[in-house]
């Protein structure tokens, strides 16, 4: 697996994602239950897609599909939602 490992500030130029396929060839991001909560089986970097891969490992044991690893690269921004505005303390605002 090609990946740059993690180290100071991250940009995400590259997603790997755990991908399911059912016996019809519908696919879906695999996902874990964590403390109540699904979270997806993705990662931007090595560390997190290792970390994650013995977990896959299980899912395709348990569920009788095979699970893929992908990376998608080639980022493009698509829309920035813009963080609401809030003074600071002590500041005033007219």
């Amino acid at each position: 697996m090609e990946g740059k490992p993690m180290k100071g500030q991250l940009r995400i130029d590259q997603m790997f994602a755990f991908i399911a396929k059912d016996h019809d060839g519908t696919e879906g991001v695999c996902a874990m239950l964590v403390d109540g909560t699904w979270m997806p089986m993705v990662g931007a970097d090595v560390a997190r897609v290792e970390s994650l891969k013995p977990i896959a490992q299980d899912l395709a044991r348990q569920g009788g599909c095979d699970i893929t690893l992908a990376v998608f690269s080639g980022r493009k921004d698509v829309e920035v939602i813009r963080a609401a505005k809030t003074p600071r303390p002590g500041s005033t605002s007219r």
